[in-house]
């Protein structure tokens, strides 16, 4: 009896011993298992994170690649305004700024006319075709001023081009054909003169020409407006590429802030 009472009594210690081992066991297998799919979503989540990365990466990329030529572009559009403001300042330095230089009619003032009269006819050619010249006349009308109320009489001139083309005369027109045309428009000029007996006028300070024109070719308002656009030019094609510069500057800046707080 007491042979059979410790066979049982061995027999259930050993049966809940072989529990507890079966159970940790089986604990430690769903542990690896939790462990197991804890570790794969970890993986998951990387590979996924690392695609919206690559993503971001790829959009800034192209970002980047599509500013680049527009930057280019834009530069070069700069630099070909500034250099098409320098070659305008050069023709026209070379042109009205040389003759607004070289004039020696700076002064204005008011002239009184004192004769308006026509004293000759003189020869101008025109072109009739192909190595065809022929022969018109036209009235030589004088004109003899007053200036500034001082007694000096100077012959009056309509402008630099006639005083170069002609001494004498006023007014030089285009010559034609048509020589009556030519007269009659003298004759306006002379009665125009007759009734404004005061005209501005412009005259050298240093009296070295006895001459005075009625206008100038090139006065301070013509000088002006001639270096107003290529002025505009250049000063745009500086404010393009200052922009660019800014641009790509703030850009660099921003991407160095954004690696500080990463």
């Amino acid at each position: 009896m007491h042979q059979r009472s410790f066979q049982q009594s061995f027999r259930s210690t050993s049966a809940s011993k072989g529990g507890r081992g079966s159970s940790g066991k089986m604990f430690f297998v769903a542990g690896a298992k939790n462990t197991a799919r804890s570790g794969g979503g970890n993986e998951r989540n990387r590979s996924i994170y690392q695609k919206f990365r690559e993503v971001d990466l790829l959009d800034k990329k192209k970002t980047v690649t599509a500013l680049k030529p527009g930057e280019d572009r834009a530069i070069f559009l700069g630099l070909g305004m500034i250099l098409s403001s320098v070659m305008m300042y050069f023709v026209l330095g070379i042109t009205i700024l040389r003759s607004y230089a070289d004039s020696v009619w700076t002064e204005e003032g008011v002239c009184v006319v004192l004769n308006s009269t026509v004293t000759a006819d003189m020869n101008c050619s025109y072109n009739c075709g192909s190595e065809c010249w022929r022969v018109s006349k036209y009235p030589c009308l004088q004109v003899y001023v007053s200036v500034n109320n001082t007694g000096r009489v100077s012959r009056l001139s309509h402008n630099e081009e006639t005083q170069d083309t002609s001494s004498e005369c006023f007014y030089v027109p285009r010559c034609q054909k048509d020589s009556v045309a030519m007269h009659v428009m003298i004759m306006n000029i002379s009665e125009r003169l007759k009734v404004n007996q005061q005209v501005s006028c412009y005259y050298d300070p240093s009296e070295q020409q006895e001459s005075v024109l009625l206008t100038r070719l090139y006065d301070h308002s013509v000088v002006f407006h001639s270096l107003l656009w290529p002025s505009c030019m250049l000063t745009g094609g500086a404010l393009i590429i200052v922009m660019v510069k800014l641009t790509q500057y703030l850009s660099r800046l921003c991407e160095e802030i954004g690696k500080i707080k990463r």
